[in-house]
């Protein structure tokens, strides 16, 4: 069993930090992929044929074998391969056939592509308060429901499931659909369900830092056949190729009825998620693992709350979340920099000095004031304010897991907050 290091003098005041090796994650290099996955792709890019629409049946081509494979490990029946987690929010919130402009709930903690998508569909994001974990608060989503709100997007922000149950109940009181934002969350259930599979969309991405890894990408699910044909009409697909996509006949959607976007998923790309689709579960069991490592050592420390999940294990554990309560800004900032001091990655989300697009009054295509965006939405910016966020990747060893321990509890040792 190891033995933490004692709290001592800081890297940020001068003294030898905990590591020197660069902490692993994916904008460095760290990548969860073997030579049998880049194989795959070097497979597809031999056999000359990128586009997913060309002389095969569907179920030939790369992109269809992906989807059904999708299909398989989430059970649902319908999967869409595109470009982007983005794309698929998009092409979700498209796809329900919406009146154009409507209002669209989301957690005011998330990733700046959620409003984006929002955006991007023809609609306008309605900001929801998180609670104190960082999850959407379900009691604020139903205050801020009105008649003119006529979509939910629940985000599984930094790989934590949010209270699906308690969301799609208050979301069929007022009859109203939800898609899930599984981008950050790809693989991580609640209850052993599949995060992205209880409402009535899910989106998910293959970009780089996710855990299927194809530099760019992204794929929708959804029960509900016309929904997922609208959707890859949209995507990209013309002349009937919609029809590919359905082993009998296709729901009654005009596909000269809808605009087509260009969103589709690539066959190379299809090919290398397949082979890590494969390498999934172990890839997912490291995550937990090392949260768990982590997470249980670290939850005895004075002075910081580390982020609770909804239900047990219902995370990814790719990223560890904590707070720093009744702390400020500033002191945050502090304690992310002395973290990194120390050879750890760590960011302050509310960092006042970091344009972080996590962090919402830093939108400035939504809120041209910021002083004002925070005013409006004071409990996730105090608790943005509070919160540090580590990455943890699938390939940290025990020294690695040593090392962030050893930091947090140092600089937490240190009691300057």
């Amino acid at each position: 069993m190891t033995v933490d290091v004692q709290p001592g003098p800081l890297a940020i005041d001068g003294a030898e930090p905990v590591r020197t090796d660069p902490w692993p994650t994916y904008d460095k290099g760290d990548v969860f992929i073997e030579e049998e996955d880049l194989e795959a792709a070097l497979d597809a890019v031999r056999a000359r044929l990128y586009f997913r629409y060309d002389h095969r049946p569907h179920a030939e081509t790369r992109t269809g074998r992906l989807e059904r494979e999708l299909c398989a490990f989430f059970a649902a029946p319908h999967a869409l391969t595109c470009a982007s987690g983005t794309a698929a929010i998009t092409l979700a919130l498209l796809a329900l056939d919406l009146p154009p402009g409507s209002l669209v709930a989301c957690p005011a903690f998330t990733f700046a592509a959620t409003p984006s998508a929002i955006l991007l569909a023809g609609h306008r994001p309605l900001l929801v308060e998180c609670d104190d974990d960082l999850h959407l608060d379900v009691a604020d989503l139903r205050r801020r429901l009105t008649p003119e709100v006529r979509a939910v997007v629940v985000v599984h922000m930094r790989g934590f499931a949010s209270d699906m149950p308690a969301i799609c109940a208050v979301a069929r009181e007022h009859g109203i659909p939800v898609v899930e934002d599984a981008v950050p969350a790809l693989g991580a259930r609640l209850g052993g369900r599949p995060l992205g599979t209880f409402g009535d969309a899910g989106a998910f991405s293959t970009q780089s830092d996710k855990s299927l890894n194809t530099g760019e990408g992204g794929f929708l699910l959804t029960r509900d056949p016309a929904v997922h044909a609208r959707a890859i009409v949209y995507s990209g697909a013309y002349e009937g190729r919609m029809a590919r996509h359905f082993d009998g006949p296709p729901p009654a959607v005009d596909d000269l009825a809808y605009p087509i976007f260009g969103l589709r998923m690539d066959e190379i790309r299809a090919a290398l998620a397949s082979a890590l689709l494969r390498r999934l579960p172990e890839r997912l069991a490291a995550h937990h693992r090392n949260y768990d490592d982590v997470a249980a050592r670290l939850a005895d420390v004075p002075g910081i709350a580390l982020r609770r999940p909804v239900a047990d294990h219902a995370y990814l554990g790719e990223a560890l979340v904590f707070r720093l309560p009744g702390a400020g800004a500033e002191a945050t900032a502090w304690t992310a920099a002395a973290l990194r001091a120390e050879g750890i990655d760590a960011r302050a989300l509310g960092d006042p000095g970091d344009t972080n697009v996590r962090a919402f009054w830093n939108w400035r295509f939504l809120f041209p004031d910021p002083a004002r965006a925070r005013a409006e939405f004071p409990v996730t910016a105090a608790r943005l304010d509070e919160s540090v966020d580590i990455p943890l990747s699938a390939n940290l060893t025990e020294r690695d897991r040593d090392h962030v321990v050893t930091a947090v509890r140092k600089v937490a040792g240190a009691g300057r907050w």
